[in-house]
């Protein structure tokens, strides 16, 4: 068990790699996506909004300079004695273009004061090997890690929230990586429709095995700027309570490794947009709920790993 806590989390980290509190700062570097711009899929995945999920990035259509010096006043208050940032790519498909356009655009971000690192999100069929490579160069210059949006393992729900790869190119991408000692993290979502307890737990299950640093954990937003938000409006569905989202959240923390660092336990749904779950625009409450939880019943990563 983690030192002080029940998981292993991205503060304590990030606090243990640099020395102190880093802060996150999302950035759009004016990507698209092969599931938006036609060569996979007009429609995006379902989930995704109209930002690509850089709802909360406060300067867009800014340069990266602009939008980081934005990010830093913003929460200057916050955390007036956080010094040490990371730039998130954050919003499509960040590494969907030549290499001589990412390396532009992660070196003005690593050229900005107090930047010890980069996070880059995107999709695993945007790694091909020049990306690659590229990356393990970036990877001994830099704190780099890479986000892939892989969700769940299950085929039918990769159709129906038309992710537009397969099991197998995830597979792929990640293995590459992780022979480039590239630092990976997935994302996972929970509350698919479709999807049982024993599905997500089988997912959890799958990640746990494979060469990661990493797990974010989501829960399905309905957005009213996503396709998901008008087919939920016409075919309404049953989404997890709060309750059984924190319970699921510790049964797939108790069968992560103790060495994934935990980035996330629950996303965020822009306010202004969520039409579902309402209960996740108290995020606060949620993890304060959900500490409490894992308290009362001795839950912690790694638990139950050597069980199954």
């Amino acid at each position: 068990m983690m030192q002080n806590e029940r998981f292993y989390s991205l503060n304590q980290f990030l606090r243990k790699r640099h020395g102190e509190k880093v802060i996150k700062l999302s950035v759009d570097g004016g990507f698209t996506c092969p599931n938006r711009d036609g060569h996979l899929s007009s429609k995006g995945c379902i989930f995704c909004s109209e930002k690509g999920s850089g709802d909360f990035i406060p300067a867009d259509k800014k340069s990266i300079t602009a939008q980081l010096e934005s990010s830093v006043n913003m929460l200057s208050n916050k955390w007036p004695n956080s010094t040490k940032y990371i730039a998130y790519f954050q919003s499509y498909s960040n590494t969907y273009a030549p290499v001589s356009v990412l390396k532009a655009k992660y070196e003005e971000a690593l050229s900005f004061p107090n930047v010890v690192g980069i996070a880059i999100a995107t999709r695993p069929d945007c790694l091909d090997d020049f990306v690659i490579e590229y990356l393990e160069t970036l990877s001994h210059q830099t704190h780099l890690w890479v986000e892939l949006g892989l969700q769940s393992i299950n085929e039918s729900t990769a159709k129906w929230i038309n992710r537009g790869y397969a099991l197998e190119s995830f597979d792929k991408a990640l293995h590459k990586l992780s022979l480039k000692n590239i630092e990976t993290v997935v994302h996972l979502i929970l509350g698919f429709p479709s999807e049982t307890l024993l599905d997500m737990l089988s997912t959890a299950r799958y990640v746990s095995k494979l060469p990661l640093q990493g797990v974010k954990l989501h829960m399905l937003h309905v957005l009213d700027n996503a396709p998901l938000g008008s087919f939920y409006l016409k075919n309404p569905f049953d989404l997890l309570s709060k309750e059984e989202y924190i319970f699921t959240v510790g049964e797939i923390l108790s069968l992560l490794p103790p060495h994934f660092v935990i980035h996330r336990l629950t996303g965020d749904g822009d306010a202004k947009h969520l039409l579902a779950p309402l209960w996740t625009k108290n995020k606060k409450q949620l993890l304060n709920d959900l500490h409490y939880y894992l308290k009362a019943n001795n839950i912690y990563q790694g638990k139950s790993l050597n069980i199954y």
